[in-house]
This record gives structure tokens, C-alpha cells and sequence, in this order.
């Protein structure tokens, strides 16, 4: 069954799409991984790997949206009635975006927990945030608490649908991002000694360029955009064929990196003017932060709203998720939406729960010597998310027809056909190539 929702505007579904890339990728991974790869160089590989490889993927997931008109479950098939293998590609989408919120919730729910420490008054000059950060994440229930409350935003919002639910979430949540990340990029910028941090980001030492530096931002690029897991595939799919998907994936793409611009110039500046190290790893913004921010007129309210800006864009990567996985269920008939919604939340925070309590309770119960939480993030970043990529581009740049391709591609759109051969080209051999060596990197670890 065709998909029978659609977004109200083309603006609303740029925004969703972009937040649902932005996430904790762009806002948490970026800047501790640009911290530990030599900043400015990382940066700039990072750019050019996002353009020339997850770009044209991210226009392969629109294509199979749009076309299809159908779910993650139903689109391949769909477009390849005469091989149903290539169900299995949405059908490993779906279970991946289920198993990735499984865990992602749980982050999530630290990140709501630090918004309410920040208001609470347990973020003060003299706190120990490694000791905070260790019980947020080690007690059992509160974790659980945090992330059930994180799974009931996210289903409230999913559960009104596209243009009433995501589309409206986004349209306020967006541009509220972005505005406050520029006031804090303002205000950290005009520290003293902030420049360094500026040099760190954005002048870059090419002496710093190593394979693991390569390797290490090709996988950034390739994640930074929510390919892989089939959710710009469903976004798509309440697409007409009136939207320009160059034009929208171009802007999917600059707003995801001028977001994780904006992060780096927020906490690398803040990081240098008082001495610290910006290779702190995963715990940057959880422990390093919180300390600078206390070296910062009215840090405590700056903090807060820090960290409000993190919760946005943590929960509009829900919201994708989410819905991948009611569209598939409800496969088109809005009236089961509600209670779709509910039931797959709780199905997922169910899953969720040995991963909240990794860090505590269960962080002795290991499976292949990975906690829950760690083995649940290693089988989707470093399996089904590569390989869920790579289908879809090996799909749409050799199972489809390359006409009926380029003649979709060309609707709504007036891209000039040099630039649409050339988009063509780097599916069909660039985006593969680049994938199976991330692939291959993560086998040989």
C-alpha cells in the first residue's frame, strides 16, 4: 500500500530530514573525534568524504523513498517485484533502526538527566562531573527512568504523524538550534585565548594525516547523515515529485555540516582558553564541559541551555527512527498510527534496558566480552549500518535501470546532467568502494 501521508512543505521536510542527520553524530561524536584526529585536518577530510561519498547514498535513500511511495519494508520490493531478495535490505533497516534506538534511548536519557542536573543545581563550580557522570549512568533506575522518559517524547511526537507530529517538532526545534548554538559559538569565541581553539578546528596541519585519520573520517561522513538504517528512505517516502531532491539533499548535507561547525567552535575555543585537552575521547561533553563552563560568566544557565540544544538534536534522530519503524508496521494506514506508535516505544525501550543498565547492574554480564550496550552499538555502526549502505547503493547504481533512475532523479529538479552523471558515477563505483573499505577496516581492527 502507497504511503498516504505526506509533509505539508518542502522546508518541513529539509528540516526533519537534517534533524534527523544532525543527532548526537554532529553535536557529541564530532568534536570528541575531530579532538582526537588532529582537529582541522579531520574536519576538512570529513567535508570532502561527506560530498563525495555519503551525499550521493543519501540521494540513493531518497530515490527508493520517493519512487516506491512505500515503507522500509515494501520499497525495495516494490521497485524489484522480480527479486525478492532485496526485500531483505529494508527489512534489515527496520530491525536496525529498532536496535539502534534500543541504545541510542539510552543516551538520550543521559542527556535529559544532564538538562535536569544543569537546572537542578548539581552542575556548580567544585562538583567532581566525573563522579556525576558515573552515578548518572550507573544507578539502574534512575537510567531507566530517564530513558522512558526520552522514549515517551519520542513517541508523542511520532504519534501525530508526519505533518502534524515530526514536521511541526522540527520546524521549532530546527532553526531554535541553530540560533542558540550561534549565541554560545558568540560567546565562547570571545573567551581569551579562544583563537587557538579556532586554529585547532579550522587551520589544518597535514603533517597529522594518517590511515586511521582517513579511515576514522570517512566512517564520520558516512554516519553523520542517518544512512544505512533506511530512515531518510521512509522520510522520503511522503515525498511528491514536486520536491528537488539535489536541492534537498544538498541542504540535509550543509546544514548537518554547519552544525557540527558550530559544535566545534563552541567547545574547542571554551576547551583551549582554559588549558585543557581536546582529545578527551567520549566523556567531552559530559565531564570536560561541564568544567569549563564553570570558568565562564553565568556558565551554570549557559550549560543548561547547552545541553537543551543536545536533547533537540537527540531527539529529532528519534523521531526517525521511530517512525522507520511504525511506517513498517502500519504500512500506510494512518488510523493504526496511535497505538503503533506505543506498542513499538515499549517494545523498544524494553529491548533498551539491559543496555541502561551496562554501566551498572550488568556491567559485569558480557557477551563476546562486550557489555550489552557495547555489543548492541558494535553490531549496528560496524555491520548492519555498512552493509545496509552499500545495498543501497549497489540497488539503485546497478539493480535499477539506469534511465528509470536519472528520469526519477530529474523530477522536480533541474540539476544539470553533467552533475547528475557525475552523482551516478560516485554511486555506482565511488560510495561502494569507500564503504567496503570501512568495511574491510572494521574486519581487520
Amino acid at each position: 500500500m502507497a504511503q498516504q501521508a505526506h509533509w505539508s512543505s518542502k522546508i518541513g521536510f529539509v528540516l526533519s530530514a537534517a534533524g534527523s542527520a544532525i543527532g548526537l553524530g554532529a553535536i557529541w561524536k564530532f568534536p570528541y573525534t575531530a579532538g582526537n584526529n588532529g582537529g582541522a585536518v579531520f574536519f576538512l577530510i570529513f567535508l570532502v568524504f561527506t560530498l563525495l561519498i555519503g551525499l550521493p547514498v543519501l540521494l540513493a535513500e531518497f530515490y527508493v523513498g520517493r519512487k516506491s511511495q512505500r515503507n522500509a519494508l515494501d520499497a525495495f520490493g516494490a521497485l524489484a517485484p522480480r527479486t525478492p531478495a532485496w526485500k531483505a535490505v529494508g527489512m534489515a533497516g527496520v530491525a536496525a533502526c529498532f536496535l539502534l534506538l534500543s541504545f541510542y534511548s539510552v543516551v538520550g536519557g543521559w542527556v535529559l538527566a544532564y538538562v535536569w542536573h544543569a537546572f537542578g543545581g548539581n552542575v556548580y563550580a567544585g562538583a567532581d562531573f566525573g563522579e556525576l557522570f558515573g552515578k548518572t549512568i550507573a544507578e539502574p533506575l534512575p537510567a531507566v527512568v530517564w530513558q522512558l522518559l526520552f522514549m515517551l517524547i519520542t513517541a508523542a511526537v511520532v504519534q501525530n504523524g508526519i505533518s502534524q507530529g515530526i514536521e511541526r517538532a522540527s520546524r521549532y526545534l530546527m532553526p531554535l538550534l541553530f540560533v542558540m548554538f550561534l549565541l554560545l559559538a558568540v560567546r565562547s569565541l570571545t573567551l581569551p585565548g579562544a583563537m587557538a581553539g579556532v586554529s585547532f578546528l579550522l587551520a589544518p596541519d597535514f603533517g597529522k594525516i594518517g590511515s586511521e585519520t582517513l579511515l576514522t573520517a570517512l566512517g564520520q561522513a558516512f554516519f553523520a547523515l542517518s544512512l544505512g538504517v533506511s530512515a531518510m528512505l521512509t522520510y522520503a517516502a511522503y515525498l511528491d515529485n514536486k520536491q528537488d531532491l539535489f536541492r534537498s539533499a544538498n541542504s540535509v548535507m550543509w546544514l548537518n555540516m554547519l552544525v557540527s561547525l558550530l559544535a566545534g567552535l563552541v567547545i574547542f575555543p571554551a576547551v583551549f582558553a582554559f588549558g585543557m585537552k581536546p582529545d578527551a575521547g567520549p566523556g567531552l561533553i559530559f565531564i570536560v564541559l561541564p568544567e569549563v563552563f564553570q570558568k565562564i560568566p553565568f556558565g551554570t544557565a549557559l550549560f543548561a541551555v547547552f545541553m537543551v540544544l543536545i536533547a533537540f538534536a537527540t531527539l529529532t534522530s528519534a523521531f526517525a527512527m521511530l517512525e522507520t519503524v511504525v511506517a513498517a508496521l502500519i504500512r500506510g494506514n494512518e488510523s493504526k498510527r496511535r497505538k503503533t506508535t506505543l506498542l513499538t516505544a515499549l517494545a523498544i525501550l524494553l529491548v533498551g534496558i539491559p543496555s541502561a543498565l551496562s554501566f551498572g547492574v550488568l556491567g559485569e554480564w558480557k557477551i563476546m566480552g562486550k557489555t550489552v550496550f557495547d555489543l548492541w552499538d558494535y553490531l549496528i555502526t560496524s555491520w548492519m549500518i555498512p552493509l545496509g549502505a552499500l545495498a543501497t547503493a549497489a540497488f539503485v547504481g546497478w539493480a535499477q535501470p539506469r534511465e528509470t533512475v536519472l528520469a526519477h532523479m530529474r523530477e522536480g529538479s533541474s540539476v544539470p546532467e553533467k552533475l547528475l552523471g557525475a552523482w551516478y558515477l560516485a554511486l555506482r563505483w565511488l560510495a561502494p568502494a569507500a564503504i567496503l573499505l570501512v568495511f574491510w577496516h572494521t574486519l581487520n581492527k
